[in-house]
């Protein structure tokens, strides 16, 4: 859209959004729910820099929250539908084989103890412990844009051990205790299944353990994963065995093998970090995936080369 004159923007945008809606459509039973759901969305979109239920209303003309409230509470749609519905679009406009499937998590600050999934815990989001949800996010990223395509509500063992609070909040009953990384690996293998396109996986040291690394060997994916620097590894296949915590190992490596990259802008500046590349092992094809052969090639992967 370079070039383009703000009439024709907003136009596209106002025709984009309607498709959306009518996407959407499908999912709601009655007419006035996915007449709601379209409000919901506008309300969304809206320049208010706080969007509230009552804000949220008045944006539609309603005279209280009441109807959204019932759309996000008291209605009968498939959340899960509607993340197909999301990550459909998604792919559609943006998708890239060589793209990066970004696995984080955030954490929504709640008061009380009624909203499904509250419990006092640590969220990045305010930066200690405190009462809020937690949710696993993935984003899809690539040369096109970037966009979140699935999630999934962390239940605290508070939460999965008292069944009165699940059928308070209506929990289904085959939702039981999953970790992080086990709501990850379930993300990961359903974006695997049914053909999402992408070639790597990044998460941070929450998820940078043996159950998505295996997810992702299963399914022949590359990924970088943070680990903790305790976190131990055993290398073999080389010319010098190498064992120990990542601690030990990153101290081993001559000052001449690092480098300073920036992993992108922040709040103050580029964000600094010191980059070694090390090979720790030479694994064979099959033991990422059964139906392969022949060997890896660990060499690394120079980012600005034509692909």
């Amino acid at each position: 859209m370079a070039g383009a004159s703000v009439e024709d923007t907003l136009a596209l945008f106002a025709s984009s959004l309607r498709d959306v809606k009518e996407r959407i459509r499908p999912l709601f039973a009655q007419h006035r729910s996915a007449a709601n759901a379209g409000l919901f969305l506008d309300g969304l979109l809206s320049d208010e820099r706080r969007k509230t239920g009552w804000m949220r209303a008045e944006a539609a003309g309603d005279p209280g929250p009441w109807r959204q409230q019932g759309l996000l509470g008291r209605d009968r749609w498939d959340a899960d539908m509607l993340r197909d519905v999301v990550r459909e679009y998604v792919i559609e406009h943006l998708a890239d084989h060589d793209a990066v499937l970004v696995i984080d998590e955030t954490g929504f600050l709640k008061q009380g103890r009624s909203s499904c999934g509250v419990a006092r815990q640590y969220t990045g989001s305010a930066g200690k412990i405190t009462n809020c949800q937690i949710g696993v996010f993935a984003t899809y990223v690539g040369r096109h844009g970037h966009a979140f395509i699935d999630r999934a509500l962390y239940l605290p063992k508070s939460w999965t051990d008292d069944p009165t609070r699940l059928k308070d909040t209506h929990v289904p009953d085959d939702i039981g205790f999953a970790t992080k990384p086990r709501l990850a690996a379930r993300i990961i293998e359903r974006a695997v299944s049914i053909g999402v396109p992408f070639r790597w996986v990044a998460a941070d040291t929450v998820y940078g353990v043996s159950e998505v690394e295996q997810t992702l060997r299963r399914a022949n994916k590359g990924y970088v994963l943070g680990v903790n620097a305790t976190h131990v590894f055993n290398a073999w296949g080389k010319p010098h065995m190498i064992s120990g915590t990542a601690a030990a190992i990153a101290e081993t490596c001559p000052a001449s093998d690092w480098q300073r990259l920036s992993a992108g802008a922040g709040t103050k500046g580029p964000r600094w970090y010191d980059w070694c590349y090390l090979e720790l092992a030479e694994l064979d094809a099959s033991e990422f995936n059964a139906d392969a052969t022949g060997q890896l090639d660990t060499r690394p992967v120079d980012p600005t080369a034509d692909r």
